[in-house]
């Protein structure tokens, strides 16, 4: 069977992006990633397109219905605005709906964990094999000194760590969820108070960890947070309406080239 080199395929033709009769310009998704930082270009683009479609169909609707008064960015917006007013219908939730909802995310609405934390870095690119190695032995060894002399944390944070918390002996003060690096932020929800046996890995090294004081999650009761709870519902019945008014002005305009998807309100409310 004979092979075809890869690199004499011809490349895909470019795929043409249309609302009704309004093509979605390639320059303009372009233009448009800068607003939807991704893991990759490809879902950038992606998103990227998804949002000008969705705009286009909406700014379409409402020149059809006669809102928007110019063809400049403000009057586009106050032409959404009034369109999603006048045909966007969001159902109230009344309190026993958010009990309800308090009930089943408990989680969601209580006190969040904290930690007093200390750490020492010991720097290696995550590329660098080599490194990586090399650190996570000093960590080992750090570890295996601090079992016998913890009072020595600080001492070694101020000689071996490359974060600016060294100065203060590696202290990072209290956290909660979502102020450290998504790595180290995943592995402090598990730890237990005092020093974490094993270094800890992120994209900046290894991390030598020890949770000085540690306060669990604290329950509240509704009353405290009841705002919070009618706002998360009545945030969830809006990307409903949108995403089932969105796709029901797909169907009638006609999109060609790209399917909205169950995010489709999500890219409006953003």
């Amino acid at each position: 069977m004979q092979l075809i080199d890869l690199e004499n395929l011809p490349e895909p033709p470019p795929v043409t992006i249309r609302v009704g009769a309004t093509e979605i310009d390639e320059s303009h998704i372009a233009q448009e990633m800068q607003h939807h930082p991704a893991s990759s270009q490809q879902e950038a683009f992606a998103q990227a397109a998804r949002a000008l479609v969705v705009r286009e169909l909406l700014l379409q609707r409402a020149a059809e219905l006669g809102l928007r008064s110019g063809t400049d960015a403000a009057d586009d917006e106050a032409g959404i605005a009034a369109l999603l007013e006048r045909e966007l219908s969001v159902p109230e939730p009344d309190e026993a709906a958010c009990r309800r909802f308090f009930q089943a995310n408990p989680e969601r609405f209580s006190e969040p964990a904290r930690l007093k934390v200390s750490h020492i870095l010991l720097p290696a690119a995550p590329e660098d094999a080599r490194a990586r190695d090399t650190q996570y032995r000093q960590g080992k060894k750090l570890l295996a000194e601090l079992a016998a002399h913890p009072e020595r944390f600080a001492e070694f944070a101020m000689r071996h760590s490359a974060c600016p918390s060294k100065d203060s002996g590696g202290n990072l003060g209290w956290l909660s969820a979502g102020q450290t690096v998504p790595e180290l932020d995943r592995a402090l929800k598990h730890l237990s108070q005092g020093l974490h046996v094993e270094p800890l890995a992120s994209r900046y090294g290894w991390h030598v960890v020890s949770v000085d004081e540690r306060i669990e999650a604290q329950a509240v009761p509704f009353e405290a947070v009841s705002h919070r709870v009618r706002h998360s519902l009545q945030e969830q019945a809006s990307r409903r309406a949108l995403r089932h008014y969105l796709l029901a002005l797909a169907e009638q305009i006609g999109v060609e080239g790209l399917a909205l998807d169950e995010d489709a309100g999500a890219l409006l409310m953003q």
